[in-house]
């Protein structure tokens, strides 16, 4: 009797551990837990955040590299526009983020290497707060422009007509400590022109004011002032940067004309401090290959924007750095103070 109900005591154990292995798993328990917590980046859709308004350069390659990672991702990569204060408002929404992949940051230059030296008690650290990751654009400059009204044509004529004024003009920037703003006091400094500076939260809204006729003279990025150039209501005058722009190849650099100011801008994809390194090497990968084809360089090129080269997080990191130094050293000249 006793061997019989210990065999069969043998023959039910199994059958209970099988049992209940099973309900672990349906009931998402035991392995199925584990599983969750390690599955495969991304499984939910992803949050671009970024300091543009809708329609300007940064937001329309944003959406450019939204739409492609979604598509190489399998999951959404939505587009959060929160334009203001030059950028600090989507950095620092980044900044403060969990490391887990699901916000990112994509951002024009200056968020980073230029906020630092022009606002006082900025709530981010740009070498440390962030993790880079990729840099899709190359680096370009800014046009120069003024309406239609005035009388000049380049840069030589623009400072003449600015210092016979008999009233203080006004030129507008995307913000204060923007990189229209600084270029043009850096310009300012160096030509002993007067000019009002009126900030305003987007390049486009700069633009169309210009266009207006409300304001007078405007630094912008190239992409907003296509269509007041082609329509005759605005003239560039000069290009910041090394290159002369996409838009407008026929207009000088500010070094061709006398007044050399090589710094330039580019937009990127960051993270929060502490990412994960198989999730920025993900999204390196995914972007670099998007700056590989020859369709999305097409679209680039419809952007009036040079793709940038495949790069590493590392070169990102490296460049951000650079080109903190080299800002400071323009807000240096310009004179503009931390607020």
């Amino acid at each position: 009797m006793m061997k019989s109900q210990h065999t069969g005591t043998r023959g039910v154990l199994p059958t209970l551990a099988s049992t209940f292995a099973t309900l672990a798993t349906l009931s998402g328990l035991g392995p199925a837990l584990g599983h969750a917590e390690t599955a495969p980046y991304p499984n939910r859709p992803i949050r671009m955040i970024l300091p543009s308004a809708a329609g300007s350069v940064t937001d329309q390659t944003a959406r450019l590299v939204a739409e492609r990672l979604s598509i190489a991702l399998k999951k959404p990569v939505v587009v959060d526009n929160r334009p203001g204060a030059n950028g600090i408002i989507a950095s620092e929404m980044v900044s403060r983020a969990e490391p887990d992949g699901y916000t990112l940051l994509f951002t024009y230059s200056a968020t980073l290497t230029v906020n630092p030296w022009i606002t006082a008690n900025l709530p981010y650290d740009p070498l440390k707060d962030f993790t880079p990751i990729a840099r899709p654009s190359a680096p370009g400059g800014n046009l120069l422009v003024v309406t239609s009204t005035l009388p000049v044509h380049n840069l030589k004529e623009l400072v003449a007509y600015v210092k016979a004024s008999p009233t203080e003009l006004a030129y507008c920037s995307w913000g204060v400590g923007s990189g229209g703003h600084l270029t043009m006091e850096y310009l300012k400094a160096k030509t002993g022109m007067r000019l009002r500076h009126v900030p305003y939260k987007s390049a486009v809204q700069c633009t169309n004011d210009l266009a207006a006729g409300h304001v007078t003279i405007a630094f912008t990025d190239s992409l907003s002032a296509v269509p007041h150039l082609k329509s005759g209501r605005i003239r560039a005058v000069a290009a910041s940067g090394p290159e002369r722009g996409l838009t407008t190849p026929d207009v000088p650099t500010m070094g061709e004309q006398g007044t050399p100011f090589n710094q330039a801008s580019w937009l990127a994809l960051f993270g929060p401090k502490n990412l994960p390194a198989p999730i920025v090497n993900r999204l390196n990968a995914e972007v670099n290959r998007i700056l590989q084809s020859p369709e999305e360089q097409q679209r680039f090129a419809a952007m009036y924007l040079k793709p940038g080269k495949p790069s590493t997080p590392g070169e990102l990191g490296e460049l951000v750095r650079a080109d903190l130094g080299a800002w400071g050293e323009v807000v240096k000249v310009s004179g503009v103070t931390p607020q």
